[in-house]
């Protein structure tokens, strides 16, 4: 029941989003014409865009579009209607409140869990996987050093090392 409700009142503000512009274009012309749905219903006041309907005292007034709340001499908020008739402006208000506080938490849920994994110390595989590459560096420089060494050794057995000083073996 309560997804239906949500529903509705997505609809009824994307309704009232959507007939905003024509409430301002119009409200000079359609002043008359709101005033002779006073004492009538809801629904008939609501069929012209440019009306608010008082449910408080039956009135149909011109919506004020130069204010974006309807001032409380005009009407009350908890009796104003606008767009549709089952949806008053103080809980368009809380909805729209509570909607906007909602998003906002969940940005800065977001935005402080992405930022707290990006901060986070390397996990164990990290580590492991450094350790790893340091090992097999060693391990490699090793090689490197005893494969050195044993041509060297050759190099030495069959006169093919090269000396510092080419004549230092003439020098005794």
């Amino acid at each position: 029941m309560a997804p239906l409700r949500a529903l509705r009142f997505c609809a009824a503000l994307a309704l009232a989003l959507a007939l905003l512009p024509a409430a301002v274009r119009g409200e000079e012309e359609a002043a008359g014409d709101c005033h002779q749905f006073t004492n009538r219903s809801c629904e008939e006041c609501l069929k012209n865009v440019t009306c608010l309907w008082c449910a408080s005292s039956k009135q149909c007034v011109p919506y004020p579009v130069r204010r974006i709340l309807p001032p409380a001499d005009l009407c009350e908020l908890r009796s104003a209607r606008w767009g549709v008739c089952w949806v008053n402006f103080e809980a368009l208000i809380i909805a729209m409140s509570v909607v906007g506080g909602m998003i906002l938490i969940m940005l800065a849920v977001c935005c402080c869990c992405c930022c707290k994994k990006k901060s986070k110390k390397p996990d164990k595989e990290d580590e492991r996987a450094a350790r790893e590459r340091e090992r097999r560096r060693v391990r490699q420089e090793e090689r490197r050093a005893e494969m050195k060494s044993r041509h060297d050794e050759i190099r030495r057995k069959y006169g093919l090392f090269k000396e510092e000083n080419p004549y230092a073996k003439f020098d005794n």
